[in-house]
């Protein structure tokens, strides 16, 4: 039986986090010297981050004796699940350990993620019994779960986050996927349904706030249901066909009053709203049909996932 060493490989995006990273980096040192069974490597990938995020990465990587480090530097921003895709192309250990870089996702509880694998599951989430984020970001999370139950066929008791890790087969997998829209929890659940919780904790944010808006939140959950499901489509022609039927029903009713009554008014502000409530109804179902449309133009087109400027290895 081989004694080699199994390798872990951890992935960081970087957004707004020349503050936090350094202690990110230090827990996962002190938290695989006490993994001896393993060895690791860090990907960290900045994501066109305004801040001196890129110059901390560096710093980082040039005090690293051991080469463990590498950094990738964006040329602009593309998003947290395009750079999770960079740093999962890049790696070469067993397993795949994918965390956040300010420090609310403990890399000192790595154990618990890997101790999963080690029992046999594929894939591996961390599930926190007190989230703390503020109310808009758990009001995301909550958006999030419920589109990827809804459109993608998750499981409602599996709980997904940020904090994941993944045999490498399923890394494999994922990054086969070369479309301009990547949405990591719809790669992993195509791949495998082997996927299980542990129990972890959530820290207080210290430093800075979440790089998630409304409009990158609202971005994301698009994305999501439309990258891997045609769910929407299906939705949209079965309201049309209701709405429809309800319309022909109505028609029929009118005559019918009419004839009964000839002098009952038809109703002028009633037209009104129905004439307004379908139009809108045909423009929503318009905007997604076109929403899928654009993606497939701009796949076809092959809109990169990210481009990468540099990385600390340039020299390599």
């Amino acid at each position: 039986m081989s004694d080699k060493k199994k390798k872990i490989s951890f992935v960081i995006p970087c957004y707004r986090s020349e503050k936090t990273l350094g202690s990110v980096i230090k827990e996962i040192d002190e938290t695989m010297q006490k993994l001896l069974n393993y060895t690791y490597e860090v990907v960290l990938v900045n994501d066109g981050s305004p801040d001196n995020t890129w110059d901390t990465i560096c710093d980082i990587a040039k005090k690293d004796s051991f080469g463990r480090i590498l950094g990738i530097n964006f040329a602009k921003n593309f998003g947290q699940h395009s750079a999770i895709m960079a740093g999962l192309n890049y790696v070469n250990g067993d397993y795949i350990i994918c965390l956040d870089d300010d420090g609310q996702t403990p890399a000192s509880e790595a154990g618990k993620l890997i101790n999963a694998l080690e029992n046999g599951a594929d894939v591996v989430y961390a599930k926190y019994g007190h989230k703390q984020h503020n109310i808009f970001r758990n009001f995301g999370t909550f958006m999030n779960e419920t589109m990827a139950s809804v459109m993608l066929g998750k499981p409602k008791d599996l709980y997904v986050s940020s904090y994941f890790a993944v045999r490498k087969f399923v890394v494999d997998e994922m990054i086969k996927y070369e479309s301009s829209y990547p949405y990591v929890i719809g790669l992993v659940l195509r791949t495998t349904k082997n996927i299980v919780n542990v129990d972890v904790n959530h820290r207080k944010r210290e430093v800075g706030e979440s790089g998630y808006n409304f409009v990158k939140l609202f971005g994301l959950w698009v994305n999501g249901f439309t990258a891997f499901s045609i769910k929407p489509l299906r939705i949209a022609t079965f309201s049309g066909t209701i709405f429809a039927i309800l319309g022909f029903l109505y028609g029929i009713y009118t005559i019918i009053k009419k004839f009964v009554n000839p002098i009952a008014p038809m109703g002028y502000a009633a037209l009104m709203s129905a004439v307004i409530f379908m139009g809108g109804m045909i423009m929503l179902m318009l905007g997604m049909i076109g929403e899928y449309v654009g993606r497939t133009y701009i796949s076809q087109n092959k809109n990169p996932q990210y481009v990468i400027r540099e990385t600390t290895r340039n020299d390599e």
